[in-house]
């Protein structure tokens, strides 16, 4: 969705209600997001405060089982139209006064997103000998010897 900025930036007190749904391009974990917020201009500050509601479907980092969770995130930017300094992240520059909202929000929830995406918080994955899910059922795998240890371990049987 691309919102025209020009009518909030040029009037104090202008604001823009946000209501939609996207599905972001080439992210095949997040499917549906629903944007909800506003885009307003106060003393001179154009601020975007909008909500995203998404569903999260992709497989555990562990176990491979399916992972499928609802999530939000509250997204808040300062909007303008020039920086006097390039490496200023407090600030997200527009600058022929059209944003492209879901490149905004899709960025966003990239960035949110934890790097390990588990099925639960005791997750005990898969054993790395057999393939059997740790969740499910204990395996009889035995961790094998290393061959450099092998008349160590026979010294002490």
């Amino acid at each position: 969705m691309f919102i025209e900025l020009e009518p909030i930036f040029n009037c104090e007190g202008a604001e823009k209600e946000i209501s939609y749904q996207f599905t972001p391009d080439g992210c095949d974990e997040i499917k549906s997001v629903d944007v909800k917020g506003k885009v307003f201009n106060r003393t001179g500050i154009v601020s975007l405060e909008v909500n995203a509601v998404y569903e999260l479907d992709t497989l555990c980092d562990r176990c491979a089982a399916p992972v499928k969770r609802n999530e939000e995130l509250a997204i808040a930017h300062f909007l303008v139209s020039e920086l006097n300094d390039e490496d200023n992240d407090e600030y997200y520059l527009v600058e022929d006064m059209n944003l492209n909202l879901d490149e905004l929000v899709r960025e966003d929830i990239l960035l949110s997103l934890p790097t390990k995406i588990l099925c639960s918080e005791d997750c005990k994955g898969i054993c790395p000998y057999c393939g059997t899910n740790l969740n499910e059922k204990q395996c009889d795998c035995r961790k094998p010897v290393d061959p450099r240890l092998e008349a160590l371990k026979q010294f002490l049987d």
